[in-house]
């Protein structure tokens, strides 16, 4: 059966992980543009303010405070919509958390913390949104990341579970694709991203942790995952640094470890003790802000090129052409009226 989704203005989307960052930038973008909303995470007072904020505006939003890592509260988010709105276009699962520190200092039970919300809280998503979407069809988007393709130290145990993320979101898409369901399966893949990410992710470097640049805004996140609720994407980097990573990891594995050896450690953390860890999030939530970004000091590219190009190959090969069609004629009209 083939797949055909929705215009955005007449879906309705589940974002979970929504009261910060990536998700809350997307279900802000997406209210703007007429989407019905059922915003999770475990902070109900952010998503009650989120929601609140997105009424007040004109749109249509509902909350549940939910914690993906458990299959019931995952089950209670597509009831939520259920109830709310009938059912559900487009999932995405979003929410996630990370550790900053080698792994031999990481204690076990915070692995598998993190695994519950990166890895279970993805699987758990993904399937009830498929049972939900088998015969009226609709998008998962899965977040991943970068580092579902290249792993890289200090962060080895989030690698893992983006890695995990991967296996699991394509094995999921051919199996939905060989039964003939009319479900679209994307996994998006961001670089570095300016939210509250290093804010909330548990920290044993004993400084603060950093992001390695170059480091993007989250909004082109949040307009990839809009895309691809509305067009069918198998997978999408975001950003072409995270694209760069992957191939050259793929055809100069040694290589790209020794760089990662030799540059990753200063790349991922900063001189300044870490004291403060008030926002810390692996196991309860802590911020309410409401914040789409964080506190990265350096340069934020605020749209990509690259992720461009790829949502819009066409649109994109046309420009080019037309663009290298006006240096030639730029240069042959010089050249002419040199010679006359």
């Amino acid at each position: 059966m083939a797949v055909n989704l929705k215009r955005l203005s007449d879906q309705v989307m589940v974002i979970t992980g929504a009261s910060s960052g990536i998700g809350l930038t997307t279900a802000r973008m997406a209210a703007e543009k007429g989407v019905r909303l059922v915003l999770a995470s475990r902070n109900e007072e952010a998503l009650a303010k989120l929601a609140d904020e997105i009424t007040n505006a004109g749109g249509e939003a509902v909350y549940i405070a939910a914690d993906v890592g458990i299959f019931g509260d995952v089950k209670k988010i597509a009831a939520e919509a259920l109830n709310k709105f009938g059912g559900f276009d487009t999932w995405v699962n979003n929410a996630g958390v990370s550790i900053y520190g080698k792994l031999m200092a990481v204690p076990i039970q915070d692995m598998r913390q993190l695994f519950e919300t990166n890895f279970w809280g993805m699987v758990y998503g993904s399937l009830v949104a498929a049972s939900n979407m088998k015969a009226s069809g609709g998008a998962i988007i899965n977040i991943g990341s970068t580092l579902s393709d290249r792993a890289i130290p200090i962060q080895g145990i989030y690698c893992a579970s983006k890695h995990a993320a991967k296996g699991f979101t394509d094995a999921l898409r051919m199996e939905l694709e060989a039964d003939g369901f009319p479900i679209s399966v994307t996994l998006i893949k961001p670089s570095a991203i300016n939210t509250p990410y290093k804010e909330h992710a548990k920290n044993y470097l004993g400084i603060q942790p950093e992001n390695p640049p170059p480091v993007y805004a989250p909004e082109t996140v949040a307009e990839a995952i809009l895309h691809c609720a509305e067009n069918q994407v198998r997978d999408l980097f975001v950003g072409g640094a995270g694209k760069a990573l992957s191939t050259i990891g793929e055809y100069a594995p040694r290589l790209t470890d020794r760089i990662m050896e030799t540059t990753m450690l200063g790349q991922t953390a900063n001189d300044a003790p870490d004291s403060d860890r008030a926002l810390e999030g692996l196991y309860e939530p802590n911020d309410s802000r409401l914040s789409e970004r964080g506190n990265y000091d350096g340069h934020v590219a605020e749209s990509s090129l690259y992720t461009k190009a790829s949502l819009h190959p066409v649109l994109t090969g046309t420009a080019l052409a037309l663009g290298a069609a006006g240096l030639a004629y730029t240069f042959y009209a010089k050249r002419n009226s040199r010679e006359h």
